[in-house]
């Protein structure tokens, strides 16, 4: 995990509404401040270095901004695409404090044995599906990790699941959900392609639709032995 510093120069920003569309076709940005409830601060950036910056912290690294002859710690509240071409288009920055705790959604990832780059379960061909990518947690800004781990060695079979409660938590952040909600599981691969053929091949099952296909077809498997898935610009 790092803490590296992320920083970026912001220009203020006069023009608002739907005039920003000629903003974004000369190349620039338009984004907000939000800051511990006075006036919000317009301001602007170069495409590629604002979507390098939301690249780097996402939602949950502190970025330090520069405004004019104004400084912010922040975290990025939210973030807008362009559907067609999923182009950046808009972001609102919370200013925080950094003594103070704030709420941040931690991505989530497994963590292997070196020399493995996926789990048991997925090295013997079942499926492991992610429950959560993320996680709600509370720290001051510098506490804030990039990322949380879990020990993926521990999904070997099916039903091996890892919860909230698994996570390797640093020292200074707080979980902020039930520490017994499922991060992931494992499945057969039956199960998976039987819950999508009833989906109708249309989208991808849920969580639910693969336990409720996993838990059919064991009860099957024993009937059977017993007879013979913004704000405004």
């Amino acid at each position: 995990m790092t803490q590296d510093k992320i920083s970026l120069t912001l220009t203020p920003r006069e023009i608002t509404g739907k005039q920003v569309k000629q903003l974004r076709r000369d190349g620039l940005v338009p984004a907000v401040i939000h800051d511990h409830g006075k006036d919000s601060v317009n301001v602007q950036a170069e495409y590629n270095e604002l979507a390098k910056v939301f690249r780097q912290a996402g939602k949950h690294h502190p970025v330090n901004l520069k405004a004019g002859d104004k400084t912010y710690l922040a975290i990025i509240k939210s973030a807008t695409f362009e559907p067609r071409k999923n182009r950046l288009n808009h972001i609102v920055f919370n200013a925080v404090s950094a003594n103070e705790k704030v709420e941040a959604e931690i991505p989530v990832r497994a963590k292997y044995d070196e020399g493995n780059e996926v789990s048991p379960a997925e090295r013997n061909s079942l499926i492991v599906l992610s429950n959560l990518e993320s996680v709600l947690v509370e720290a001051v800004p510098s506490k804030l990790p990039d990322y949380l781990e879990y020990d993926g060695e521990k999904l070997v079979e099916v039903g091996d699941h890892v919860t909230v409660g698994d996570l390797i938590i640093p020292e200074g952040v707080e979980i902020k959900v039930e520490p017994g909600n499922s991060v992931a599981t494992v499945y057969e691969p039956s199960a998976i392609a039987a819950a999508n053929d009833d989906a109708g091949g249309d989208e991808e099952a849920s969580v639910e639709d693969v336990e409720s296909e996993q838990g059919e077809g064991e009860a099957t498997d024993e009937s059977a032995g017993e007879k013979s898935e913004d704000s405004k610009e």
